[in-house]
């Protein structure tokens, strides 16, 4: 009977042993072979790393680049959220049948979870083990639904000291690694420990600017009020004094006071439109959708990809109503669409904003469909609030795509 660990345990702990060195003429054909195809696949993961536009795609290339180095063509990365701390499907490759069903993919506990929560699992300490999530139809001898799949070899993610997620990767004629292999996958897991490292300061540095814009916008509604009430106070002193010799006098004062009060009113409903922070823990939109995305694959094991084209800052209020349309569409996606991946694009270059979200689904024949389900009427209203359109393209078994688009000059008033 298979263990937890199952029958074979890797470890590279003799990382560090010293070997005596050969002369160059010596060391075998086959290893120099192999030596320059690691290091080849090596410098490849470096630059998929490198060049990726996000960390989901990185990783992917990733999983392609692993199994081709081990011949292990099946793969997933759990990745675990800074803030919740709970892990969500951010990768996959070729999964077989019985985990493309979303509900086997959510960030509920496992065995190499629990091994990597407790510290056990180091990247040099890489372990094989049997896989929880299979063992149920390992068990059933459903071997159409795990492609002989039984065990996996767990490489745990990290920066420093900071642990990031879990990479599993496996095939079904299962073999043990070599030292060789297990100190090449080490060497992999540093690598995309830095990329999804460099991948969060870059939202933490974007999270910054946002905080400064926000500090600078308050110092300048402070300025420009304080200039309009002096100035407000300015004429109306000056209109109680010419009030009984002169009030033609007194009452244009009054009047440039008066216009002075709108233009202040206005100029401050707007500023603090800007300063309004309607997103969670008042992010920008494209880290709101991506924190909303995380959450709702370790519920649902959906994978949701979010792609950003560009993202200049909108309106709190553009904001607002788009991450509120996103949240019900990927609910739907969620509840409804039986899918196993998910993405939102947004773009807002030029005068509009576009956002969509497309899924992987059965679909369904929005003709049929009665007017309030699904969350439509919701999305039509918001949509309705920002003078956009909506656009729900579905046919059955082919997925759904819904896209909102809305100019940018904000909201009705």
């Amino acid at each position: 009977m298979a263990t937890k660990r199952g029958t074979e345990r890797a470890h590279a702990a003799d990382d560090n042993a010293v070997r005596p060195a050969l002369p160059t003429g010596q060391v075998p054909a086959a290893l120099r072979s192999r030596h320059t195809r690691d290091l080849r696949i090596l410098a490849a993961i470096a630059e998929a790393l490198n060049s990726a536009p996000d960390v989901q795609q990185a990783l992917e290339q990733t999983l392609g680049m692993v199994a081709e180095l081990l011949g292990l063509e099946t793969g997933w990365v759990w990745l675990r959220d800074p803030e919740t701390q709970r892990f969500y499907n951010a990768a996959a490759r070729n999964l077989p049948p019985y985990l493309q069903e979303p509900v086997r993919m959510t960030g509920r506990s496992c065995w190499c979870l629990d091994e990597f929560r407790a510290g056990d699992l180091t990247p040099k300490n890489i372990d094989v083990m049997e896989c929880s999530r299979l063992r149920p139809a390992v068990r059933q001898r459903a071997t159409e639904m795990t492609h002989g799949l039984a065990y996996h070899a767990s490489i745990p993610l990290y920066f420093q000291t900071t642990p990031l997620g879990v990479m599993n990767v496996t095939g079904p004629a299962w073999r043990q690694l070599t030292a060789d292999e297990l100190r090449v996958l080490a060497t992999i897991a540093y690598q995309v420990g830095i990329a999804i490292e460099r991948a969060r300061l870059a939202e933490s540095t974007t999270r910054l600017a946002r905080a400064e814009e926000r500090a600078r916008l308050a110092r300048e509604i402070h300025d420009t009020l304080a200039q309009a009430l002096t100035a407000i106070a300015l004429h109306l002193e000056a209109g109680a004094r010419h009030l009984a010799r002169n009030p033609e006098r007194a009452g244009e004062r009054i009047q440039r006071a008066l216009e002075i009060t709108r233009q202040s009113l206005d100029e401050a409903r707007r500023s603090m439109l800007e300063l309004r922070g309607p997103l969670p823990a008042g992010r920008p939109l494209p880290e709101a959708l991506t924190a909303l995305a995380r959450a709702l694959s370790a519920d649902s094991g959906v994978r949701i990809h979010v792609r950003v084209v560009s993202a200049p800052p909108l309106p709190a209020g553009v904001e607002s109503e788009l991450f509120q349309i996103a949240r019900e569409a990927l609910t739907n996606v969620g509840r409804h669409a039986h899918a196993s991946a998910a993405t939102v694009t947004l773009d807002a270059r030029g005068r509009r904003a576009r956002l969509t979200v497309r899924d992987n689904g059965r679909g369904f024949e929005p003709e049929r469909t009665a007017p309030g389900h699904v969350g439509l009427v919701g999305m039509r209203e918001r949509v309705g609030l920002l003078r956009g359109t909506l656009r729900i393209r579905s046919v059955p078994g082919r997925g759904t795509s819904v896209s909102v688009s809305v100019p940018l000059e904000g909201p009705r008033p």
